[in-house]
């Protein structure tokens, strides 16, 4: 069963859909949570805070319910084009799986086709499902590599990833200032010339 949530105020409208039991049973243990660090769960400020929880974190990892492979293929064409396709400042908020801390930033994604193409958009709906899953930036990076080689087939992907980790940031070393990057490349990226200009188109911004 899933709960339907629609407000309904002037020119905006709000739909939001939630699994009715993930959604008990999250705020359960939510409620236990804020007993547990000293809080009283039951006062103005927090008596609806585990469900709001329980529905933000149903969001935050949505992820897990979409298949990256589906979004590519909904949209290849054929096209006789074998030049760098890049979606860059794709924007990202993920999860880190250690702390259940977001980290967030930007991803760059380059593919050179070789006989098929993919809709723009979907390079960025690939990036999104597996950010929205409980990750590390390595695996993030990775598993989009992977996903569109293996579904597109291209002569080439690269993917560069850099984010902040509020795990560092909030906690720990507590470096305010400190940005992670991660990098993947296969087939054709793997040249240093074709590398260098993914490098340089990334780092140009355009006006």
């Amino acid at each position: 069963m899933c709960e339907l949530h629609q407000k309904n105020l002037r020119n905006y409208e709000k739909i939001e859909v939630y699994n009715d039991f993930t959604t008990t049973e999250l705020a359960k243990n939510y409620e236990n949570i804020l007993k547990l660090v000293g809080e009283n769960a039951s006062r103005e400020g927090l008596d609806k805070t585990p469900e709001r929880v329980a529905k933000a974190m149903q969001f935050l990892l949505q992820g897990y319910k979409t298949d990256p492979v589906e979004i590519l293929q909904s949209a290849m064409f054929k096209e006789d084009y074998r030049q760098m396709v890049i979606v860059k400042d794709i924007e990202i908020y993920s999860m880190c799986e250690h702390h259940l801390l977001p980290f967030f930033g930007k991803a760059h994604v380059a593919y050179i086709p070789n006989g098929t193409i993919t809709g723009l958009s979907k390079i960025a709906r690939v990036v999104d499902v597996f950010a929205r899953r409980l990750q590390v930036q390595e695996r993030l990076t990775t598993q989009i590599k992977e996903c569109i080689q293996n579904t597109l087939h291209p002569l080439g992907v690269a993917v560069v990833i850099e984010a902040q980790h509020l795990c560092m940031q909030m906690r720990g070393i507590q470096k305010q200032h400190s940005i992670t990057t991660t990098s993947d490349f296969t087939g054709a990226f793997q040249k240093t010339a074709t590398r260098d200009e993914f490098i340089k188109l990334i780092s140009t911004k355009f006006s």
